[in-house]
């Protein structure tokens, strides 16, 4: 069985959902449709005539890309120009083109999580917090048979995180009343006779990240035919996610055997590096992609050294004279993305017996030559 694109799209939001995004990010379904069966999926960081041609050669009809391919409001689709080309052939191969950007960069076990394990850099925190989850109170009655099943489903989804606690939960017990009426099949009683059935309340804590998963896993095992749930926002704070990671390294290195690591941990031939190479890094930063700008949210954090894209000349000025270290390997760098949302993805549909299979692209879109 194939799976539908929808249903590849909820397991990428799984992983990084779109709310966390940044404001006017462009991400989700950029082009196509996704209510059809996947034969392949294919995961690449950019998307140019060169990936669809993969795409194509691999039979598959969904591409889940990093970078955007429509960044800007199009003024015309002509199919004379470099991206028009790319358009065509994505349309008439009928493939379609699914981004996630920044929810996945900010997004926990996402895009600076993978760059941060990668370079031994422990319990990373973010660099700027970009987006706080919101809580809601879940509350659902439950019979008094199927209590333990339903709320141990809810709490395995993710439900019920206070803090450093987990598993936080309420219940009480008490009666519920209802009348089936005509066309139900009820669980409990029959059509047009008032029951009165023992049931439990059961109140959690649900982030909104969360939310559609916890409720699916608790009416999956609700044995009622109409589950009577309610969902209330919370004003207390959540969790937050956000840009970058910062940590401290296992065993202090100097920056230049630093830089050697993020060269092979990264796999980029060559990088720019600002300070001087001997100096001792306890603390270190990571950013996928342009992130000049952040050397001093990781300075203020304790950095030694900031590893991120796209560094300009006056911002490395600035930072070298701060005393703060950067080795800008290239935006191409967040190419670790591929394998690790194809591993993620992989995983998903094998767990639930799909045959959708998925590939990382082979594909070398690093637009510069090192010489």
């Amino acid at each position: 069985m194939l799976a539908k694109g929808q249903t590849l799209v909820q397991y990428m939001e799984q992983l990084a959902p779109k709310h966390i995004a940044m404001e006017g990010d462009k991400i989700g379904l950029q082009l196509g449709s996704l209510q059809k069966d996947v034969q392949g999926v294919l995961v690449a960081l950019d998307v140019n005539e060169d990936v669809v041609e993969e795409a194509i050669s691999l039979r598959a009809n969904l591409i889940v890309a990093h970078h955007a391919i429509i960044y800007r409001p199009l003024a015309n689709l002509q199919s004379d120009t470099p991206m028009g080309k790319v358009y065509e052939k994505l349309i008439k191969n009928d493939i379609a083109v699914y981004i996630s950007h920044t929810n996945l960069d900010v997004a926990d076990g996402g895009m600076n999580d993978w760059m941060a394990e990668a370079l031994g850099i422990e319990s990373g925190a973010p660099l700027e917090d970009v987006h706080m989850d919101s809580l809601y109170k879940l509350v659902v009655f439950v019979p008094k048979d199927h209590h333990e099943r339903v709320l141990e489903a809810m709490l395995g989804a993710g439900a019920g995180h206070i803090g450093n606690y987990s598993h936080c939960s309420f219940n009480l017990a008490g009666f519920g009343t209802f009348k089936p009426g005509e066309g139900t099949d009820p669980f409990i009683g029959t059509q047009g006779k008032l029951e009165k059935v023992e049931e439990n309340r059961i109140e959690t804590v649900v982030p909104q990240s969360l939310r559609s998963k916890v409720i699916q896993a608790m009416l999956k095992q609700h044995p009622y035919e109409e589950v009577a749930y309610d969902l209330y926002p919370m004003d207390l704070k959540g969790r937050t996610f956000g840009l970058g990671r910062v940590g401290k390294l296992k065993d202090p290195v100097t920056l230049g055997d630093f830089v050697g690591r993020v060269k092979e941990k990264l796999q980029v031939p060559m990088v720019r590096v600002v300070g001087d190479l001997s100096k001792p890094i306890r603390k270190a930063a990571v950013l996928g992609g342009s992130g000049g700008r952040y050397w001093k949210n990781a300075q203020l954090r304790g950095a030694d050294v900031i590893v991120t894209g796209d560094v300009d000349y006056h911002t490395a000025q600035d930072a070298w004279m701060a005393g703060i270290a950067i080795i800008d390997p290239g935006h191409n760098a967040e190419k670790i993305m591929k394998s690790k949302v194809t591993a993620w993805l992989t995983e998903k549909l094998q767990e639930n017996k799909y045959e959708t299979k998925v590939y990382a692209s082979s594909v070398n879109t690093e637009p510069f030559n090192f010489v």
